[in-house]
Formats: structure tokens, sequence, C-alpha cells
């Protein structure tokens, strides 16, 4: 098999049911089959697939293993040259995969891409979980190629040229798999949120290259799994990224540069207990408190032995000043274009 589009679904039923076919349709004469691994769901999706989509593989869970259980226990079922790993809750366009195959096809050192990725309920804006192409500033904090923290822009074009990046998005990724075995796939502990990142710094070290192709674009929803005020949600991203910062941090620079993230991560904190969100407020704590309990239990790589070129090349996609602090100057309207130091090849 040259392409195995994998979708990892927990009670989704509502987004196979409007997304499924269409998918089907935009690669009827390409190489490549849609399998759908189930993490448990209850809401009747696998009886929906078996009576509707008899002819996809299906792989099931009996329980919820989360975005990496899920996918790491899938793709180890799963023989393919490329890896695409689609949310449930995303709408392709008619031409989405070809442009990325072909690039990656043309590309070697680049072992992930992503599309273009929009709101499927407000098409001409980026979406927040991903937009076109992921980045992290110099504390870890994600930024994205048309989205800066709570602040989305509309696409007019502006980032239609494809671009080097630090991650690419969950929602739709393609990976060569011979890379994703490679890495160990997804870090297990981090169960959802934050792991894209962590996967793509760390092919990054191994010296291959993270791409956005503009010329590919999907829509999505959003917030299908947890909603974006969860405690769940704020407290997984917080957690893995001090976990991730951890792994892949050269050792000189992981705690006098840990020290000041997790000072902001507490200033945060403290306005959401000024704002009456004690349960957010509590989920930072959470995560700071997690985050040293579980640290001695991670395996940091050793970033101080790799090629100097790699980590020139690594340190081109990250952004040395502070998002949270340039954002708040800017008066919540910054945008990637204003951003020095990143710049497309």
């Amino acid at each position: 098999m040259f392409t195995a589009i994998v979708i990892l679904n927990w009670n989704g039923k509502a987004f196979l049911e409007a997304f499924l076919s269409p998918l089907l349709d935009s690669i009827a004469l390409l190489e490549t089959e849609v399998i759908i691994a189930d993490n448990g769901s209850t809401d009747g999706s696998v009886d929906f697939l078996r009576e509707h989509y008899p002819q996809l593989r299906l792989i099931l869970f009996e329980q919820n293993l989360g975005y990496t259980g899920g996918y790491n226990r899938a793709l180890a079922q799963i023989e393919a040259k490329y890896y695409v790993l689609l949310n449930s809750d995303v709408q392709v366009d008619v031409n989405w995969l070809p442009p990325l195959l072909a690039f990656m096809e043309s590309h070697p050192q680049a072992g992930i891409c992503m599309p273009k990725i929009l709101s499927q309920s407000q098409p001409d804006f980026f979406e927040y979980a991903g937009a076109c192409g992921g980045f992290i500033d110099r504390y870890g904090y994600p930024f994205c190629r048309g989205r800066i923290l709570s602040y989305v822009e509309s696409d007019n074009g502006q980032y239609n040229t494809p671009m080097e990046i630090f991650w690419a998005s969950g929602a739709c990724l393609l990976i060569r798999a011979a890379l994703f075995h490679e890495l160990g796939g997804f870090d297990d502990r981090f169960f959802a949120h934050m792991e894209e990142i962590d996967l793509c710094w760390r092919a990054k070290i191994k010296g291959f290259q993270v791409w956005v192709v503009p010329q590919s674009q999907v829509f999505h929803v959003g917030g299908g799994t947890l909603p974006n005020d969860s405690p769940q949600k704020l407290y997984l991203n917080y957690r893995n990224n001090l976990w991730m910062l951890y792994k892949n941090l050269p050792p000189k620079r992981r705690y006098p540069l840990l020290f000041p993230r997790m000072l902001l991560d507490g200033l945060s904190a403290f306005v959401y207990l000024i704002q009456a969100k004690p349960k957010l407020f509590a989920a930072v704590v959470r995560a700071h408190r997690h985050f040293w309990k579980g640290r001695k239990q991670l395996t940091p790589n050793t970033t101080e032995t790799i090629d100097p070129n790699v980590l020139t090349f690594i340190r081109q996609t990250i952004w040395n000043k502070s998002i949270v602090w340039n954002f708040f100057l800017h008066r919540k309207r910054l945008t990637f274009e204003k951003l020095s130091h990143i710049h497309p090849f």
C-alpha cells in the first residue's frame, strides 16, 4: 500500500456521517486506503461504519487509548509508505492529497508535512489547531502561521508559499511510515495534546524537515473531543508542553528555560483566578505538579551530541522571543507576518 489514511475515532459518529463520504470520493483514483481505528466509542460509530462502509478496514480498541495510544497501536498494524493522520472532524477538499504526496516524493529530507487548515464553520479563516503551519517561541509556547494565541487571521492567500515549519498539526498530517516507526511513534504518556509537536521535534533531531504545503487545504471543525474551555484540555496542554521541553531541550538550556516558562504559566493561572475560573487555575497547578512528578520517567534526548548543522536548522524554526509578551504588546493583533527571524526558504 502506498498511502494509508488513518482516522482515529472516539464518539465521532456525526463527523463520520458528514465527512467520510467526501473523503472517499477525493481519493477514489489514488493508491490509498482509509482505515478507521476506533477508541472504544459508545455512540454507535462502529455499527454505523459496518452498515454503511463495510469495505473499510476497522481496528477496534476496547477503551479510549488517547490520541497517542490509539495511533501507536493502530499504525503498528498498518503497512504503507506514508501515513496520513486525519481527525474525524476534518472535511477534505477535492484535491487535498496529491499536493502533499507530490511534495514528499520530491523532497526526500521532508519527513512530515501538513496542508493549510481552515475553519469548517468559517472557511475564510484559518483554524486554530494548525492554521498554515506551527512554530514555538523560546519558551515553548506554540503558535501558527495564521494564528497567534487566540487571534486567528482570515486567509487572503498571504501564506500560500510552502514553508519549513516547526510542527505539523495532528488534525491532518502526513508522515513517512518508516520515520514514524524509527521515532517510536508518539509518546504514549502524553495521551493527547502537544504529542505532534514532540514528534516533529524528535524528527528534526533526526535530521528530517517538517513542511506546510498550502496547495493542499482541509477544513477542521475543532474541539470535537474536548471543548476549548475544558480544564482537562488545559491541563494536558500545560503538562505535555513542559514534558516536551524537558525531553527535547539541550541539557544546558533545560532548566534555565523551564523556570521562566513556569513563571509565565503561573501568571496565566493567576489571570484565570481573577477571572473567577478556579477550575482552569487548578488545571495549571495540577499540570505543574504532575510535570515535576513525572519528569524522572522521561528520557531526555541527548541533543548536545547531534550534528551542529541539525541544531542550527531546528533553531531556524523557533522564534527566539516571547510570543506571549509580543501578543499583548501588539494589543492582541500580532500576526505571523509581523514576526522577525522566521522567513520562508
